[in-house]
């Protein structure tokens, strides 16, 4: 019984994904007909590969859908009902921290990030730095969500300084900053970070969820722009610029 409600609602989500992937897999093989030609042996490590990806993400999906989105909203309900909610501030914080480690997407970008700078750019420097930058984004939108803020007064200041610190960082850190924001939301902060945001919105008197629960997205898109433009000032002061790779 604990099976049937476990998977319930899957094989939807294995269509879904089946048709997402599919695109690419006919891409693929008009490819390999007409131009790449590949071994039998590595078309065979690419199937392989494609299998374990629709597992992979068939089993992630489905486990957002009974796990992560009911859990972080849940969460963030009864600690919005607290007397002290100001404490999904500090929580906030830890868990945009511990949530940039787990992204698969942030581990990509930091091993590409230093193999492409030659090692002058650690994988745990930009680990930290992309951690660090989520972390302030998270507690800034629980802040914001106790507070009653509006997103525009936080978002148009943090891209205007954004721009300024572009201005006067190398073209290298530019492009690391901004590819950073996109990698930064990934699947672990699209889901559980966002429930609980909502999940704390709702649960807060005087809050609007579909108002005041959204917007972390955008707020977690912009911090590790800032950090990671920040590190690159820091490396233009340390007068590490991009010839020396």
């Amino acid at each position: 019984m604990k099976n049937i409600i476990v998977f319930e609602g899957f094989s939807h989500i294995l269509m879904e994904v089946a048709i997402s992937l599919l695109p690419l897999i006919i891409i693929f093989l008009l490819f390999q007909f007409l131009f790449l030609k590949l071994p039998p042996e590595e078309i065979k490590r690419i199937i392989i590969g494609i299998c374990l990806s629709f597992a992979g993400l068939s089993l992630f999906l489905q486990g957002v859908q009974i796990g992560f989105l009911p859990a972080g909203t849940l969460l963030g309900e009864q600690l919005g009902k607290l007397d002290y909610n100001w404490v999904v501030i500090p929580i906030g914080l830890l868990l945009g921290l511990v949530t940039v480690i787990a992204e698969p997407a942030v581990r990509v970008l930091n091993y590409e990030v230093e193999k492409v700078s030659a090692g002058h750019i650690k994988q745990k420097l930009m680990l930290y730095t992309l951690s660090a930058g989520v972390a302030i984004a998270v507690a800034l939108a629980m802040a914001r969500i106790i507070i009653g803020i509006p997103l525009i007064y936080i978002l148009a200041p943090g891209y205007l300084i954004a721009l300024i610190m572009a201005r006067y960082s190398s073209p290298t850190f530019v492009s690391l900053a901004f590819d950073s924001g996109g990698v930064a939301t990934g699947p672990m902060t699209a889901t559980f970070i966002m429930a609980l945001a909502v999940g704390v919105a709702s649960g807060t008197a005087g809050r609007d969820p579909l108002m005041d629960g959204f917007g972390l997205i955008a707020l977690v898109a912009l911090s590790p722009i800032l950090s990671v433009l920040l590190l690159g000032l820091i490396y233009g002061g340390r007068g590490v610029e991009d010839e020396d790779w």
